[in-house]
């Protein structure tokens, strides 16, 4: 999900977040009562992008995860899944 290098390896503590952004943002979603649709206008993004979000099949980069955390008043951290 979030991919960084750190000395050319992965870090394994991101890749054990991705499940966490997943669920967080699926759930934040349904909490909202947003469908896919409405949140991919809000976000600029496309219903596909979501999707791939939500089943932890695509990456998000940086900048919209702030928008993401933006728009549902939460912290990065809360997205990660490194705070409840």
């Amino acid at each position: 999900m979030f991919q960084v290098k750190q000395f050319g390896t992965l870090c394994s503590i991101i890749k054990t977040m991705e499940n966490k952004f997943s669920e967080q943002l699926l759930a934040l979603r349904l909490e909202a009562n947003l469908s896919r649709a409405e949140l991919s206008k809000k976000l600029n993004v496309s219903v596909r992008l979501i999707s791939y979000w939500e089943n932890g099949q695509r990456e998000c980069d940086f900048d919209m995860l702030i928008k993401i955390a933006d728009l549902f008043s939460v912290s990065i951290d809360y997205l990660l899944g490194r705070e409840d």
